[in-house]
């Protein structure tokens, strides 16, 4: 065989060789268009929902709080009226309104929150919960998102690990009703009989 021939061979082996390589990124239904973010995501009507995860605490007894970025990309302005994770409901900080072709970030300080009161539908870290956003006119947007500790780069987003009034409360009232119920030492000299 020619040197000329088998660089011929050659060069039709190679070529051939590179072609499946380059049809990856061809065309509207490429491969490399399949490729998502990690992280729960959806678009229902006017409204997109990014990086929505459930954040949760160490101890089993505290709450959890959903965080997520939402999009208003329609003409009218939206609310949002609940969050919901399995059977539990989120306490909203207050009527969350999302502008005419604006954002809001639920979670983080200064930022409006939907926080879970206890339970444990929403405790298991790791595990992927549907999370249901109800909006004004949107209507009920649901996603499976991840459950995770509010630990590392989520603990400025996650549930407040304060101990509520009530807690704080309770320890110090019997220590305070205790002393100034039980005489003092002066009074236990005056009542004593003299001799």
């Amino acid at each position: 065989m020619s040197s000329s021939l088998r660089r011929g061979a050659l060069a039709a082996a190679l070529t051939l060789s590179l072609f499946p390589l380059a049809a990856c990124a061809a065309g509207n239904h490429a491969e490399t268009l399949r490729v998502r973010p990690d992280n729960a995501a959806t678009s229902v009507g006017d409204i997109e929902i990014q990086n929505a995860v459930v954040l949760t605490q160490a101890t089993s007894d505290g709450n959890s709080s959903v965080t997520a970025k939402i999009f208003n990309n329609g003409d009218d302005e939206q609310t949002l009226e609940s969050v919901k994770v399995g059977s539990l409901d989120a306490e909203l900080s207050g009527p969350i309104k999302l502008p005419a072709h604006g954002s809001v970030l639920l979670g983080g300080e200064g930022n409006p929150s939907a926080v879970f009161k206890g339970g444990s539908e929403s405790k298991n870290d790791g595990d992927f919960k549907d999370i249901v956003f109800d909006f004004s006119k949107t209507g009920e947007v649901t996603l499976p998102s991840l459950a995770l500790p509010a630990a590392g780069y989520y603990t400025s987003f996650g549930p407040s690990e304060k101990a509520s009034p009530t807690e704080t409360e309770s320890p110090e009232s019997p220590t305070t009703e205790g002393a100034t119920a039980s005489p003092t030492a002066t009074e236990k000299i005056t009542e004593s009989p003299t001799g």
